[in-house]
C-alpha cells in the first residue's frame, strides 16, 4: 500500500504520515492487542483504509480501551509536562523532516550523476 491516504490525513506532511505508518506497523506486531492487531495489518496490506478501519466497532473498541490509560496520564500531567511532551513529538517530527529531505537529496544527487538510457545525449543522425 502506498502512503497516499496517510498523506491525505496529515495534510500531506510526509514526516507525519511516516509516523503514522509506523504507529500502525507497531500495532501490527501486536502491541496494542489482536483486534488492533488485525486492523493495522487490514489497513497496511491495503485490503481496507483507515478511516474505514475506524469505523469498525470491535476495532474503535479497543481503539477507546487501550486509549483511556493514557488519556488519564495525560489529565494528570502539568501543563509544563504536556509541553515538554508535545515539543519532544515536535524534535521527533523535525527528525523525521531532516531524514527524509537527507533521503530525497541523495536521491537526487544519485539520479543527476548517472546518464539515463535515453537522455539524448552522444547520439546523432548525422
Amino acid at each position: 500500500m502506498d502512503d497516499s491516504e496517510f498523506l491525505e490525513m496529515t495534510q500531506q506532511d510526509p514526516a507525519q504520515a511516516k509516523v503514522l505508518r509506523q504507529s500502525l506497523e507497531h500495532l501490527a506486531s501486536g502491541l496494542g492487542g489482536n483486534a488492533l492487531k488485525e486492523m493495522a495489518q487490514e489497513v497496511l496490506s491495503g485490503r481496507m483504509g483507515l478511516r474505514e478501519a475506524a469505523n469498525v466497532s470491535a476495532y474503535a473498541e479497543q481503539a477507546v480501551e487501550q486509549a483511556a490509560p493514557l488519556a488519564e496520564k495525560w489529565a494528570s500531567m502539568s501543563d509544563r509536562e504536556r509541553s515538554e511532551l508535545a515539543a519532544e513529538g515536535e524534535r521527533r517530527l523535525d527528525d523525521e523532516r531532516r531524514q527524509l529531505d537527507d533521503e530525497r537529496r541523495a536521491q537526487s544527487e544519485n539520479r543527476s550523476g548517472t546518464k539515463s538510457r535515453h537522455d539524448g545525449r552522444g547520439w546523432s543522425v548525422y
